[in-house]
């Protein structure tokens, strides 16, 4: 059996972009912005990939599927961000649909991982 590394997750590269995408919005935002609505939006996007990343590296399947709820709604909370951003004017139309759609994407993704978990045999 061949254990993948973390590096090698779909959904945890994805998240790992995600995050440095967002990184890229807001170091291009007055310093009002990013303290405000950007600080909250970068901390949101980077626990995706944090979560993904500290749920991998748990034993239990109770403990891993945990961590990867918690990415869930770091996800969500992303999403949150990404539509005042868009309502303030702070992120174009354009890179607000390409994010929406990676959200979305990696969305579906941890859906599937985690049920794949719920039904994995107890450690």
């Amino acid at each position: 059996m061949t254990v993948l590394k973390l590096e090698d997750l779909d959904l945890y590269q994805l998240a790992v972009d995600i995050g440095e995408e967002v990184w890229s919005f807001v170091l291009k935002w007055d310093p009002f912005a990013k303290g405000t609505v950007g600080k909250q939006f970068v901390e949101a996007a980077d626990s995706i990939a944090a979560n993904i990343a500290e749920g991998y590296g748990r034993f239990f399947y109770k403990d891993r599927k945990t961590f990867y709820y918690y990415s869930r709604g770091s996800l969500l909370e992303t999403k949150n961000w990404a539509i005042k951003s868009l309502k303030r004017a702070l992120i174009s139309q354009t890179d607000y649909d390409m994010l929406i759609e990676k959200l979305q994407v990696l969305h579906h993704k941890l859906n599937i991982y985690i049920k794949k978990l719920k039904t994995a045999p107890p450690q």
